[in-house]
This record gives C-alpha cells, structure tokens and sequence, in this order.
C-alpha cells in the first residue's frame, strides 16, 4: 500500500493494484490448465462389417401419387379414379413395396383434394408420407 504526501489536507492511501492483477492472472491460468475438458459431440454407430452371407435388399421403388384434379390420381404413370386409390396401394403394399408415398399436387387445388389423398393412403397402411412441392 502505497502513500502519498498531499500538499492540501494530510495524508492519502492508494491500493497498488498490480500485484493483485498478477495473482488473478495467475489463478486464471491456474483454473484453465486443470479443469477437465469434456468431449462434446454426438453419438454415432459406426457400421460393422458381417460375417454371414450377404443378402440382396429388396427393391425399392418411389411411388409417387400425383392429384389431378376431378376425382382422378396418377399412381407413378397409372392413372386412375380415386376410389380406386385404395385398393391400388393396399396390393402394393402386400408385395412388400416402399414404405413411403409422396403425394404431389398442384398450386391451383384445393388442399382438401390433397387431403384426401393422404387419408386414403393412411387408411392402406402407409405409415411415412412426404409431400412433394414444385
């Protein structure tokens, strides 16, 4: 602690403030050097290789319902009514096809005809469904 002598009125005290600085420094360092340092990251599975005989993964094809308008659906390139809908997906889905239809519809209709098409969908068993924009 330092003093000085002031002309007017007596003494004065001043707290030298280096030497506290520096052991704060210190400690600082001090705190960084041993703290843990915790990874942070996400879990990932890294594939295995197998052993056993390789099996061919069945064929997946996308099937895409395309809303036309007036009660008519495309199914991929097959037009059709859309009564006829459900039971077009209920046999595909019986040979084991993808699990996910995408449904695309125009701008100009409206959303219930849109709808409509992926409730009969969800009522043939269709558990993913992806709508498809232009």
């Amino acid at each position: 602690m330092g003093m000085s002598l002031g002309s007017k009125g007596g003494q004065k005290a001043d707290i030298n403030m280096t030497p506290m600085i520096d052991v704060l420094l210190v400690l600082i360092i001090i705190f960084m050097v041993i703290a843990p340092t915790k990874s942070r990251g996400l879990d990932a599975l890294i594939p295995q290789n197998s052993e056993g005989p390789v099996t061919p993964q069945p064929e997946r094809h996308e099937i895409v319902v395309t809303v036309n308008g007036d009660g008519r659906v495309s199914l991929n390139q097959e037009e059709m009514d859309i009564a006829a809908l459900h039971a077009r997906l209920l046999a595909l889905f019986k040979t084991g096809a993808n699990a996910v239809v995408f449904v695309k519809g125009d701008k100009s209709l409206p959303f219930a005809e849109v709808a409509q098409v992926i409730d009969i969908a969800r009522g043939a068993g269709v558990n993913r469904i992806g709508l498809m924009t232009r």
